[in-house]
């Protein structure tokens, strides 16, 4: 049985792959996440077959970023799909644009706080303010919260003290960089177990190679949603 707090990323080239991937995990997942990577690969038509034949949830995770006019309308235009969560940028002139969008949809706004496969050095490199990385990701967290974000995507480290912002009440965290005891790394900085993040704030936690990449991807989905209900 699925557990939804569980979002499994389809980080597969093709729309055929993760058609095949879903289908092996079978009533193992119920939420699905479709990224950038895959969008020339049939992405959007994968995440319409997953909801509309398989009453799958799915989180679109194209994390947009452009002038205000653009956002809305690329909103617009993804909101006719009725999906369940999409990502943009946490810059609060983005937010509004997106929430502005989705008017009258059901679809969340979540917004991008600091990557997880970003470190200090990196936002160094990219001439970003001096700062915690903790402190900044909570304080784009709340300033995002107040420009009408449904939630953030924020690292399991910093979950908890977004959770604890006043901002946060009845918002949603989603929390890559996740990965199981033992799990490899990949090219995520900012790390937790399923379990801890929960713990930490997270509503929903996102697993991809770890799950797609394992010798038996259903067990290994099965594994963390029983981690996840022990607690």
């Amino acid at each position: 049985m699925s557990d939804d707090r569980l979002i499994v990323a389809l980080d597969v080239p093709t729309a055929i792959e993760g058609l095949h991937m879903a289908s092996a995990l079978g009533d193992t997942v119920s939420f699905y996440k479709i990224g950038l990577g895959m969008l020339t690969g049939g992405g959007l038509a994968l995440a319409n077959e997953l909801k509309q034949d398989f009453g799958k949830r799915i989180f679109l995770d194209m994390k947009l970023f452009d002038i205000g006019a653009t956002v809305e309308a690329a909103v617009r235009g993804l909101a006719q799909f009725d999906l369940d969560f999409l990502t943009v940028h946490g810059d609060p002139y983005v937010v509004r644009a997106a929430k502005e969008g989705a008017a009258g949809k059901d679809m969340k706004i979540l917004a991008v706080t600091i990557l997880t496969s970003l470190d200090r050095a990196d936002l160094d490199a990219a001439l970003i303010q001096p700062g915690d990385i903790p402190e900044l990701v909570t304080t784009r967290a709340a300033r995002a919260f107040e420009a009408g974000a449904d939630g953030v995507i924020a690292s399991p480290n910093e979950a908890a003290l977004i959770r604890a912002l006043p901002e946060a009440a009845g918002k949603l965290i989603v929390t890559p960089g996740v990965r199981p005891v033992g799990a490899d790394k990949g090219d995520q900085k900012r790390i937790a177990t399923p379990a801890s993040a929960i713990r930490a704030g997270a509503d929903h936690i996102v697993v991809g190679r770890p799950i797609h990449r394992a010798p038996d991807p259903k067990a290994a989905a099965q594994a963390i949603v029983d981690e996840l209900r022990l607690g």
